[in-house]
């Protein structure tokens, strides 16, 4: 099949891989801009489009999706692929390719709509989730759905872990997928849309009274990114693991400001006397 393919962070280069790996024509690739990835550096491209090149594929950056509409209709294209793009697509954009888009989204549709599925599956403490392969529509991810897969959520699973398992079941289905969306009828949605609000740092703030199950769901949702935090001594520190011991929460690896990653033993060694977890 001939394909566009819509994509930028990391996630997105495994389906990618596949994708032309299963013998499909990646017609163009359409990704976000090259970006400064830190302070005082010069613009780095995006994960997409460094494998985009590596494949030698034909590619776009677009500050804005809607420039290209007129590019993406000549193409003639069968479908759309879109993985983590981040941009919405305009209409004119969806009408430029007529046997439409899909989308794979990581979790089990309509629960967990929008911008950070996993965490907030991992905070509501949900016991599984999944993965989607839906039709791209101008509503935020309320699509038609052509093949789902279930996962459960292991107990002591970071948002970092529960997605790259995500990502590569989403991979398989979207392969096995592909090919057959001309021909299989997708299930609308059914049940109450329950909308994953984008992250911020201020929440995966610890209260140390809040209780300890919930604390260390704060700590793996927040794994690897922002990372959970409290304040000690006047300077943050992130837990980035924990657990629970009897009615307490134990934090397992920490990180003082200015610092790298330790055992909170070996932390408290030196600390016992600022110590919060005490």
């Amino acid at each position: 099949m001939k394909l566009v393919y819509f994509g930028t962070p990391a996630a997105a280069v495994p389906p990618l891989e596949a994708l032309a790996a299963a013998g499909h024509e990646i017609a163009l690739v359409v990704t976000q801009p090259d970006r400064r990835r830190g302070r005082g550096s010069g613009l780095v491209p995006s994960p997409v489009k460094a494998a985009a090149e590596a494949l030698g594929l034909p590619i776009v950056t677009p500050e804005k999706s809607g420039e290209i509409v007129d590019e993406v209709r000549a193409l003639q294209a069968d479908l759309g692929v879109v993985v983590a793009f981040g941009q919405l697509l305009p209409q004119a954009l969806l009408d430029a390719i007529p046997g439409g888009l899909v989308n794979v989204h990581f979790s089990l549709l309509p629960r967990w709509r929008g911008a950070a599925p996993v965490e907030r599956a991992i905070l509501a403490d949900d016991r599984e989730t999944g993965v989607c392969i839906m039709g791209v529509e101008l509503a935020l991810d309320a699509g038609p759905v052509y093949a789902r897969e279930v996962l459960t959520i292991a107990p002591t699973e970071t948002a970092g872990e529960l997605h790259g398992r995500l990502a590569a079941a989403g991979t398989e289905l979207l392969v096995r997928t592909v090919p057959r969306v001309a021909e299989v009828e997708p299930e609308p949605q059914r049940g109450d849309a329950v909308y994953a609000e984008k992250l911020t740092v201020d929440e995966f703030e610890l209260d140390l009274n809040r209780p300890p199950a919930e604390l260390v769901r704060l700590v793996r949702a927040a794994n690897p990114r922002p990372g959970a935090w409290l304040e000690i001594a006047g300077a943050r520190c992130k837990v980035w693991t924990a657990h629970v011991e009897g009615d307490r929460f134990v934090p397992d690896e920490i990180q003082p400001a200015g610092k790298a990653r330790m055992a909170y033993t070996a932390w408290r060694t030196g600390h016992r006397d600022a110590d919060p977890f005490a």
